[in-house]
């Protein structure tokens, strides 16, 4: 890992470029800045939703995944370095395995709603399947490892279910939406 910056107002990047850990200097309009960018915002919106009551086990879960998205914005940030390991990968499948097995069959289409924390992990989810884009946009153009796209693919399936789990612990239920299908009764 490069040099700890020891302060903050540098103004290197005052031209539109920023410094990637292999010391490059690339615009911060690139495809790499972007997925940093995204995966940072992401990891802020966990960090708000943790703010929530959550069940001790989903907080540490989401604790976890704070520091997976730091090593996945490390290995973003250097070029041809892997931080983020295959064991974080694993977490997340066991996670979604472990949380959907309690979780009623979908009717339909729910909407991003509910509890205040439901409502907290569909934005984290949102912002999982932007950071995503952005990984798959950047591996178009150069060469990466596919773990970070899986983690960020498996990480917004674990929100959404997350955000289901949230929405019953004080006795609700997930926020349908109202199709026409739903309306008449339908299966």
């Amino acid at each position: 890992m490069g040099n700890r910056l020891t302060q903050i107002a540098t103004r290197t990047g005052d031209d539109g470029t920023t410094g990637l850990g292999d010391n490059t200097r690339v615009s911060k309009n690139s495809g790499r800045p972007h997925a940093m960018g995204d995966v940072d915002e992401l990891n802020s919106h966990i960090g708000l939703l943790l703010c929530e009551p959550l069940p001790q086990d989903v907080r540490e879960l989401l604790v976890d995944v704070q520091h997976q998205l730091f090593n996945l914005g490390g290995e973003l940030s250097m070029p041809g370095y892997e931080l983020l390991k295959d064991d974080a990968l694993l977490q997340l499948d066991q996670a979604l395995a472990r949380y959907n097995a309690d979780l009623p069959r979908l009717l339909e289409f729910i909407l991003p709603a509910g509890t205040r924390a439901a409502a907290q992990a569909h934005v984290c989810r949102t912002v999982a399947r932007r950071a995503e884009r952005s990984v798959v946009a950047l591996q178009q153009s150069e060469a990466m490892r596919a773990a970070p796209r899986q983690y960020l693919n498996r990480l917004s399936d674990l929100l959404f279910v997350l955000a289901r789990v949230q929405n019953r612990m004080d006795g609700d239920d997930d926020v349908y939406w109202k199709s026409e299908r739903l309306m008449k009764g339908s299966p």
